[in-house]
């Protein structure tokens, strides 16, 4: 796969690190877990009764009773789904990173796009859904799939992108391209700008969509201490953001040597730059200023993905764990 890495030369922002409002602490050092009949529960939504739904690697869709206790197999996408949201009509939206964004309804599975000017999607990432039905969604590269994650990082092309889909015309509209491994996406209170992570530029930017500023891209967050994957609000307009790894000193060293990233990129996966097990979701105002920072240096569930809150609980997800994360909101 190194062979057809061909990376391109970027300083990273000083890393902030783990201090002043980004202190760590162990406020997640008490999730309690809930384990799922497969790997991988990237995302998780929660729906008004208090249902808990979330997609294994496996291509599973699992649903939990209220409170927890035995899952129940919702559907099974044949593809591998992350980013998961409710549909005004209790239908899940998925986006399949193989399969494209989803809509499932009781076993049913129908695709509402995977392609873009008939380039198909690598990679289809995370969602969100306005008060009108149109989604926002990402799609993270158009070289690389989720298997070869690692390539787009070290490469940073920046091909990821920004859509929304209108259900009732199905219309496609690209919103912004050449972005650096877009992420997850998250819509404020309001509906009147859309939030997405910039995984390879350590960001979380805006799109505004309404007033003056309509059109306008620009910084939320502008230099993060970690690397942000899903983005979800909460019923108050938090803007929770899930920490996949605080920042990793080698591959921001890295980043500025293209040559040497190229050999990297041929490595065994196992000694390239490795994520740290450390337990870190943050959540946002609408101005982007931190308004919870909640951490677990021991790893205790890690990497978190997906951050969801509900009931007063943040419901956890995670790329590799075998099962769903949920613990009390400070």
């Amino acid at each position: 796969m190194g062979t057809r890495v061909h990376p391109v030369k970027w300083v990273p922002p000083p890393d902030p690190g783990l201090a002043g409002e980004y202190e760590e602490n162990d406020l997640l050092a008490s999730v309690e877990r809930w384990d799922t009949p497969g790997d991988g529960p990237e995302d998780v939504v929660v729906d008004g009764e208090g249902q808990v739904f979330c997609g294994l690697a496996n291509g599973r869709i699992v649903r939990y009773p209220p409170g927890g206790g035995v899952p129940t197999i919702n559907a099974e996408t044949g593809g591998r789904p992350l980013g998961i949201e409710l549909l005004d009509d209790g239908s899940l939206l998925v986006c399949d990173a193989h399969r494209g964004l989803l809509r499932i309804e009781g076993g049913s599975v129908e695709v509402l796009a995977d392609s873009f000017d008939g380039e198909r999607f690598l990679f289809t990432n995370n969602a969100a859904v306005a008060s009108d039905g149109s989604i926002y969604f990402s799609v993270s590269s158009c070289r690389f799939t989720l298997d070869e994650f690692r390539s787009d990082l070290i490469e940073h092309s920046n091909t990821g992108r920004l859509f929304r889909y209108l259900p009732d015309s199905g219309n496609l509209e690209l919103l912004l391209d050449g972005l650096s491994f877009a992420n997850g996406v998250a819509l404020s209170r309001d509906d009147s700008f859309v939030a997405f992570a910039e995984t390879g530029e350590y960001r979380i930017s805006r799109l505004w969509l309404t007033g003056d500023r309509a059109g306008t891209r620009e910084a939320l967050v502008d230099v993060l201490p970690g690397i942000p994957d899903n983005l979800s609000t909460g019923p108050d307009g938090t803007i929770w953001a899930a920490m996949f790894t605080p920042r990793n000193r080698q591959l921001d060293l890295l980043m500025p040597r293209p040559r040497i990233r190229k050999v990297v990129a041929m490595l065994p996966e196992k000694i390239q730059p490795q994520p740290v097990h450390h337990g870190f979701v943050v959540g946002y105002d609408a101005a982007g200023q931190v308004v919870h920072n909640l951490q677990d240096p021991a790893g205790v569930y890690a990497p978190i993905t997906g951050v969801r809150q509900h009931g007063g609980r943040l419901y956890l997800g995670s790329l590799t764990e075998p099962a769903l994360g949920v613990v009390d909101l400070p």
